[in-house]
């Protein structure tokens, strides 16, 4: 099992780092393991670039093992430097409580809390807000060397940066995520700690404070950090981050993210973010090679991934909206779709009076500059009110004749859509 597992991580381009590859292997062959992955609450929701480990962990717990997550709830007080070069600030502690509240909730819907090896989920500031720095430094800070940590990848690098350098708050960050590795491993036997390929060092230093402490073995796994073959940021959007609350965006805009994926990419993306078997994703690699117009493989990503993040009907919707948009027939949008719209799937404008000509409403939305430049576009059938050509210049737009009372959708031309919406 264990060897199925690891090499399974392998074939989906989920190992970056791996501390003592055979011991490791023998030691998950032999029985169930624990293994965590640490959360810091640094924003309101957790994004895409979080699902990486999350689903990593679940494939772990498919095979047998015990997922444990970790949410930083003290260290997201202190700022972990990797990845950065500049520091963090400083959250107060009523936010960060209010994001692990969130980032709690997020989690539990990636993995199974029941069962023999039902997931665990843990608050490092259980355990750091009572320690006492005299214990602290005692107890984890003399299995440090400073020399060590200097060459720590996330520490040289802003030690080298003109006019930079790291605050001791964020230097003594190792020494806190290492302690907790040490906790887990006291408490719930946890051996195996897991995250991107940037944690390497810190999660070795935990590994080595856990076999110091407590004498037992203990393991480091990291995983690549996800990329893009253009270069640009993996994780972005025009809009901003992918985010997995659906408040900040929307199930539509997160499939319209997976559905836009390069043919470069949709390969890896398909090992790393589904669970679909590895000869099914290279079968629709390759028809998505032969017939890249009908994006077949981007599809099953978008479907796959929505269905892990927001749920089968969710994914339908995305889908049903991505359809209506892309053929420009509107009539077989229902209103929560509408509403996904209003969030950020479209441009959307609230009209505030009764009614408006729709002139206006095409200036109003920014579809053209001027009512002549309207008038030209109306005159020109180029422009459609919820799913049909409107060239009556003098029509209006009112709650009576939108759709559900509440909402206008405008398009120019074939691609460029936007929401007009009442408050009712």
């Amino acid at each position: 099992m264990a060897l199925d597992l690891l090499k399974e991580l392998a074939n989906r381009g989920l190992l970056a780092q791996v501390s003592h590859k055979e011991e490791l292997r023998d030691h998950l062959s032999s029985g169930n393991r624990t293994v965590y992955c640490g959360f810091d609450p640094t924003a309101e929701s957790l994004h895409i670039g979080n699902l990486v480990p999350l689903l990593t962990l679940r494939r772990f717990q498919e095979h047998g093992h015990t997922p444990l997550i970790l949410i930083g709830g003290a260290t997201g007080l202190i700022g972990d430097p990797s990845g950065r070069s500049d520091e963090r600030n400083l959250n107060s502690e009523s936010v960060v409580e209010t994001w692990v509240a969130n980032i709690r909730e997020q989690a539990k819907y990636f993995l199974d809390f029941d069962g023999d090896n039902a997931a665990l989920i843990v608050n490092n500031l259980d355990w750091t807000r009572n320690r006492d720095v005299i214990s602290f430094l005692r107890d984890v800070g003399k299995h440090f060397s400073v020399n060590q940590m200097v060459q720590r990848d996330s520490v040289k690098s802003r030690l080298e940066r003109d006019g930079e350098g790291i605050s001791y708050t964020e230097f003594s960050y190792m020494l806190l995520q290492a302690n907790d590795y040490a906790e887990l491993a006291e408490n719930h036997r946890c051996t195996i700690q897991i995250g991107g390929s940037d944690q390497w060092g810190n999660i070795v230093s935990g590994m080595d404070l856990v076999r110091r402490r407590a004498s037992v073995e203990a393991f480091a796994i990291t995983m690549p950090l996800v990329t893009k073959a253009d270069g640009t940021k993996f994780g972005k959007s025009a809009g901003g981050s992918i985010w997995l609350d659906p408040q900040l965006t929307s199930p539509y805009s997160f499939f319209q993210f997976w559905y836009n994926t390069a043919d470069l990419d949709i390969e890896a993306y398909l090992k790393t973010f589904t669970f679909l078997p590895l000869d099914e994703i290279n079968n629709l690699v390759k028809m998505t090679m032969e017939r890249p117009e009908q994006r077949l493989a981007q599809r099953a990503l978008a479907r796959e991934i929505t269905i892990l993040v927001h749920g089968v009907e969710a994914a339908d919707s995305s889908a049903r909206i991505s359809r209506c948009l892309f053929e420009g027939e509107v009539s077989g949008l229902v209103e929560p779709d509408y509403k996904q719209l209003k969030l950020d799937g479209v441009g959307a404008t609230r009209i505030e009076i009764e009614s408006i000509g729709l002139l206006d409403a095409i200036v109003s939305s920014g579809l053209a500059t001027s009512r002549g430049a309207a008038r030209k576009l109306v005159q020109g059938k180029g422009i459609s009110l919820n799913g049909k050509i409107q060239s009556d210049l003098e029509f209006n737009l009112s709650p009576k004749n939108a759709a559900f009372g509440k909402y206008h959708l405008l398009r120019k031309g074939k691609k460029n859509w936007h929401l007009l919406f009442y408050d009712t």
